[in-house]
């Protein structure tokens, strides 16, 4: 797809695929408010300061996934079309348990993100991994690197540039979400927050479906045009 594109527009293809879908995912609204509450005892400078540092190992976490996650799994020998699939499966399972259970999601995540000790000491565990970029988001982010072009193919620097960006602006946002976390339960409240996660959930859900299909194409394609060129 990437390939049929002029160079900018191939670069916010890729963008507008990455980011509504980690957005979904990492769902830093959500975050903040849990971040708020279980960070109520520090300072606002520990808390800011713990704002940027998780931001900044969260766009390390998605950028190793979106970069490095579909050549590991290729290496070892699984198809595109395998990863794509499988993929977009994780991530449609992922987001139709959110859009159920959102209330197991946040207990879960409540449990995670308690820590104990100073701001050095749980800036990337577990504030970072598992609480913000957890499993879910790194299977998401190798599921979208997984929509890459093939090595050498046109479209492949567009693409990655792209989700690059999107993993920026991603990591972006948790800082400043986690930064401002106190006005956002202010303005929002835990219902509030409840409605935009179940919409997100939704839209992370049929960007799930929309990988799986584009593996399904992949695996049937070769398959079909072998059996057509047999006849």
């Amino acid at each position: 797809m990437y390939a049929d594109l002029n160079p900018l527009a191939g670069i916010v293809a890729a963008f507008l695929l990455a980011f509504p879908a980690l957005f979904s995912i990492v769902n830093p609204l959500s975050g903040a408010l849990i971040f708020n509450q279980v960070m109520e005892e520090r300072g606002l400078a520990e808390r800011n300061w713990l704002a940027r540092r998780v931001g900044f190992y969260s766009l390390i976490v998605l950028l190793v996934s979106l970069w490095g996650g579909a050549y590991v799994l290729n290496f070892f020998g699984i198809s595109l079309g395998a990863l794509r699939l499988a993929g977009g499966l994780v991530v449609a399972v992922r987001a139709w348990s959110l859009l159920n259970a959102p209330e197991e999601h946040e207990a879960r995540k409540e449990q995670q993100a308690a820590p104990a000790g100073d701001a050095e000491d749980v800036a990337f565990f577990p504030l970072t991994l598992p609480f913000t970029t957890g499993p879910g988001s790194i299977a998401v982010a190798i599921a979208l690197g997984s929509t890459r072009p093939r090595a050498g193919e046109p479209g492949l620097w567009t693409f990655l540039v792209g989700v690059t960006a999107a993993a920026v602006a991603m990591a972006a946002c948790v800082w400043v979400f986690y930064s401002s976390a106190s006005r956002l339960v202010a303005l929002l409240g835990r219902d509030g927050a409840r409605v935009v996660n179940r919409l997100a959930a939704f839209l992370l859900l049929c960007i799930g479906v929309q990988i799986a299909v584009s593996g399904v194409q992949d695996v049937l394609t070769p398959i079909i045009y072998s059996a057509i060129s047999a006849r």
